[in-house]
């Protein structure tokens, strides 16, 4: 069974509430998301192999760590994922950025794929996917079982606002996918929302209704 890590750093916490609060607009929100983006970020790579390196420092040389070279690449689940894709990239430059198109059928609730644009060597890269909400798991079991059939072999999955069902869905179709998340909220509605939540996460990154 895969980890479910939920964050419980007090920096983390304190952003993820300003952002539910149903006043904050559009900047302040997609600020906040990046920065949380970013907090998130450092847990997220921490078992990133390293290797020694000899640097030579104003006062002598030394033998230090340094990342040992493993490739990584960000796919966010449009639309709403790419308001955490900057936060991660400010620590990791170098990933390369992959698209997953979704969109949720407002009737039926689920997830329809539209759009898939990877790294040729998607199949050589620990891919972390992001997207801010964690519903139903829906969307994001599409998105890692698209990311497995192009080759993708380590993945993990990052959200801001998770539903205990949908970490079940995510759990129980990939349980090789580890999940990270910084909240872990109560339920889903009837409209499929998590409870309390956020809103739409996407209309409030993008100041859309």
């Amino acid at each position: 069974m895969s980890k479910l890590t939920v964050f419980d750093h007090p920096l983390i916490q304190h952003k993820l509430t300003i952002i539910r609060d149903k006043r904050v607009g559009t900047k302040e929100f997609r600020e906040i998301v990046d920065e949380i983006a970013s907090l998130m970020a450092y847990e997220v790579t921490r078992d990133l192999p390293t290797m020694d390196v000899e640097v030579e420092t104003p006062v002598a040389k030394t033998t230090k760590k340094t990342l040992a070279g493993k490739k990584l690449a960000i796919v966010p689940i449009l639309r709403a994922g790419l308001g955490m894709v900057d936060g991660i990239m400010k620590l990791i430059p170098a990933a390369r950025i992959g698209h997953i198109g979704m969109y949720r059928d407002e009737k039926s609730l689920e997830p329809v794929e539209y759009f898939v644009k990877l790294p040729e060597d998607i199949d050589q890269r620990e891919v972390l996917v992001v997207d801010p909400m964690l519903a139903t798991g829906g969307s994001a079991i599409m998105a890692i079982d698209a990311l497995k059939k192009r080759g993708a072999k380590t993945i993990k999955l990052i959200t801001i606002v998770s539903a205990p069902i949908g970490v079940e869905n995510v759990q129980a179709a990939h349980p090789d996918v580890d999940i990270f998340t910084a909240g872990l909220d109560d339920e889903l509605n009837e409209e499929g929302y998590i409870v309390p939540g956020l809103g739409d996460a996407g209309d409030r990154l993008f100041g859309t209704r």
